[in-house]
């Protein structure tokens, strides 16, 4: 039977972040994957560019039971660190926005530096490999797998979350983590669009492919960025930040006119164009296809401004500013960014990622309850929790 130090089961961001920060230190290390093709998410991430981390990374922009635990890791490893690791390799890369940094290139090129650290650090990679069995001894743990049994003092589970199912994801780590007598907190899909009820969706599937500037607000959280009306629902990035703080049967406040109020603009439209039609005004500050449908979903009246009278001006402006929308749910793991859920931090020391019941038992990345905005915060839990976690298994 084959001994290492260290085994890390899932080669995603954080295992191949993490074996490689253990290599380092000498530890005899084996990383196994089922998946055929390492590192899928990477590769797909950011429109192929990888957005692989984000310049305002901080612990208020993730979501967890505990809001305290990612503090401890993502100070000890910053994305400052990750950004002098990228640059050490001669990466092109550029933000976008919001502090969100891309490749410049392909996403490949941070998945190669992924595989050249381990390389450089004397990891074997192993897969495909199904992990069938895990037992812990006095030793540590005994794995039996598809190819054959192998034993180590510390097991890494890094095999991430629910989503996507077609890149391999899995509830293995949750198994893992039952079977060891650890709490996992229900999961649910995050960073996921939304599908609507068949009286919105038949209004608003027309304008498939619109996308408006706009704040999206649910339980005292708000997301100031586009959205994206698709066939199915709604999509863009501030649908998609607000997605993981809804839950079913929550209405989303939609604020469409974010950086102007919409009633002066109206007033001084019905001022100099008395004569001009409600579309008319809207079509200055909106695509005048989302015009047409708007004015028919909201009820609205579409008249000479000259008719508008008391306050009837300010509802045209509430209906647009104020647009509770109760999504009908999400597209769920199939599209979702991120597994919300998981693994309970209680149970995980902060400063390593170690069980704190099964000495030696460790998990980092998605696979935990700890979950990032978008905007390559989940890539920096990713970099934060494994190398905290290659610094003492």
């Amino acid at each position: 039977m084959a001994s290492y130090d260290v085994i890390v089961i899932g080669a995603g961001a954080a295992g191949l972040f993490c074996a490689a920060q253990a290599a380092k230190r000498g530890r005899s290390v084996l990383l196994l994957d089922h998946a055929k093709r390492i590192g899928g998410k990477i590769l797909m991430s950011g429109g192929g560019r990888c957005n692989f981390t984000n310049m305002y990374a901080a612990p208020e922009n993730y979501l967890s039971n505990n809001s305290h635990f990612c503090k401890s890791a993502l100070s000890r490893y910053t994305q400052w660190d990750f950004i002098a690791l990228v640059a050490e390799y001669g990466i092109d890369y550029h933000e976008k926005t919001l502090g969100q940094l891309f490749c410049d290139d392909s996403a490949k090129a941070i998945l190669k530096m992924l595989l050249s650290e381990c390389d450089k650090a004397g990891v074997q990679l192993r897969h495909p490999v199904e992990v069938q069995q895990i037992e812990k001894n006095d030793a540590g743990f005994t794995l039996a797998s598809s190819h054959g049994e192998f034993c180590c003092q510390s097991l890494v589970i890094a095999t991430g979350g629910l989503s996507i199912p077609k890149l391999g994801a899995s509830p293995f780590g949750y198994k893992v983590a039952e079977q060891f007598g650890l709490k996992v907190l229900p999961t649910r899909a995050g960073l996921v669009p939304f599908t609507l009820h068949e009286q919105d969706k038949s209004v608003l599937a027309e304008l498939s492919g619109v996308s408006l500037d706009a704040t999206a607000e649910c339980h005292h959280t708000r997301f100031h960025e586009n959205i994206l009306f698709t066939h199915r629902g709604l999509s863009g990035p501030a649908v998609l930040q607000i997605s993981s703080y809804w839950q079913p049967g929550d209405a989303v406040l939609f604020n469409l006119s974010p950086t102007q109020d919409l009633l002066p603009l109206l007033e001084q439209q019905q001022q100099q164009h008395p004569d001009a039609l409600l579309s008319t005004a809207l079509a200055k500050h909106y695509p005048k296809r989302f015009v047409q449908v708007a004015i028919d979903y909201f009820g609205l009246n579409n008249k000479p401004l000259k008719q508008f009278q008391g306050k009837q001006l300010q509802q045209v402006a509430q209906a647009f500013e104020q647009w509770a929308l109760k999504p009908n749910g999400t597209e769920g793991y199939r599209t979702a960014e991120v597994t919300l859920g998981g693994v309970d931090t209680d149970e995980l020391s902060s400063k390593t990622m170690e069980s704190k019941q099964v000495p030696g038992l460790y998990f980092i990345g998605e696979v935990m309850d700890v979950t990032g905005w978008l905007g390559g915060y989940n890539f920096q839990w990713a970099w934060s929790s494994g190398w905290v976690a290659g610094q003492v298994v």
